[in-house]
């Protein structure tokens, strides 16, 4: 008598008896039910956390960029009046990894038309540095930067703009208590500057809150003839500010102090990541409850499909025949849940912004506002290695899911299962 052999590892017949069970009949139609919903819950947990993390990569990356590209990397202060900012600026720019160093005036002062006023922030800078800025000269809406110095004008923010209900050409007043010492105390300041242009860099509190004056006006203004309040030094790369920190203090020289935008955004960039990481371990419950579906639903079917085990055992499959056999029906629906969530987050952060209006359109109203969450747009920067994370996390879980019922089909004993047939 010849000694039977066993099929090869997942051998046809093994992919035709797995793919059967997920075709449940109408006796089984529960069992097909909790195998569906396992599938919608791995698809919907995987597109939710690609999506969610795309969303929040975005958010951060476009905030990180409007910030420090309207701030410097590095700003530089002085430990007394700020006189030789030119001397300083030059040393600074020949240090290597620095791209430049803008003298600036910065003041805080009340901005009003005969209609309305609102608080402000001026930041007084010469035409070539306001150009340089590129999220500012990249994005005029209306007027021109050409000649600024040789005028006394004001680039205002749109949002600020709309809220003084103010265009290019009209004129605008701006308030601020340092004025003139006089015997009764210092007077405020009050002065009358055209509107020469209107920049949307799409962050609104900017928007909102920040407009630009010729550097020698803003010294006359404030009062500082022959200084400035900061130097703000822009880096080639932002990452290299601790490198590149103390040599810029030593190419200053012993009258300056300097901080970076770790320093001065600390807070809020931890808070997002912190964020960003809680809200990952959250999402990621949902593939796990699906997970789980997956296991009850294939313990099931092992109960369902006693009977056959066991015809399949006296039929010469071996144990680890029939442990494969589940494992693919409990697999297929992990991995191919997974490769829809993966298609359909990357289909949703694609057209994130239409699906945002077509929302807003829909529900009338504003999803969110700029008001709220600082940016006009709402972004999606897909990570690859996040992406890819999120991907095998599901596919691991999905797979580790099938194991323990797989096992226990393996385990079947044929003459307890017939028994009672």
């Amino acid at each position: 008598m010849s000694k039977a052999t066993s099929t090869r590892p997942f051998a046809p017949f093994e992919w035709m008896v797995a793919l059967r069970y997920l075709r449940a009949r109408r006796k089984e139609g529960f069992i097909s039910v909790i195998a569906g919903f396992s599938f919608i819950g791995i698809t919907l947990g995987v597109a939710t956390l690609i999506i969610v993390m795309a969303v929040m990569n975005g958010f951060r990356q476009e905030l990180f960029d409007k910030m420090l590209g309207l701030n410097g990397h590095v700003v530089v202060h002085s430990l007394g009046s700020f006189t030789d900012y030119d001397d300083v600026a030059k040393r600074i720019r020949e240090v290597d990894g620095v791209k430049y160093a803008l003298p600036l005036i910065e003041g805080q002062v009340l901005i009003s038309t005969p209609y309305t006023s609102s608080g402000a922030l001026v930041r007084g800078l010469r035409e070539k540095d306001l150009k340089s800025l590129k999220a500012i000269s990249n994005n005029i809406r209306f007027g021109t930067l050409d000649g600024f110095d040789d005028q006394p004008g004001l680039a205002l923010g749109s949002r600020m703009a709309n809220d003084l209900n103010v265009k290019v050409g009209d004129e605008v007043s701006i308030l601020t208590p340092r004025g003139p010492s006089t015997a009764l105390g210092t007077a405020p300041r009050v002065k009358r500057y055209p509107v020469v242009a209107i920049f949307e860099i799409g962050m609104s509190e900017y928007d909102a809150s920040i407009l630009f004056m010729p550097l020698k006006e803003a010294q006359r203004y404030f009062s500082v003839p022959d200084s400035v309040t900061v130097l703000e030094v822009v880096l080639n790369s932002p990452d290299e500010v601790g490198e590149l920190a103390p040599k810029i203090i030593t190419a200053g020289g012993p009258t300056i102090y300097v901080s970076d935008w770790r320093q001065r955004n600390a807070t809020f960039f931890t808070a997002l990541q912190v964020e960003r990481n809680v809200m990952f371990l959250i999402l990621a419950l949902i593939v796990l409850v699906a997970a789980l579906n997956i296991i009850s639903g294939l313990i099931m079917l092992v109960k369902d499909k006693g009977r056959d085990i066991a015809i399949l055992r006296t039929m010469g499959a071996t144990r680890g025949a029939v442990m494969r056999i589940f494992f693919i029906t409990g697999a297929s629906i992990g991995i191919v849940g997974t490769l829809a969530g993966f298609g359909l987050g990357v289909l949703v952060c694609l057209n994130i912004e239409r699906l945002r209006e077509f929302i807003g359109w829909l529900t009338s109203t504003e999803l969110f506002a700029p008001e709220l969450y600082y940016l006009s747009q709402l972004p999606a920067d897909m990570d690859t290695g996040e992406t890819t994370t999120v991907v095998v996390m599901a596919l691991v879980l999905s797979v580790l899911a099938t194991v323990y019922p797989s096992w226990r089909a393996s385990r079947l004993d044929p003459v307890e299962a017939l028994r009672y047939e």
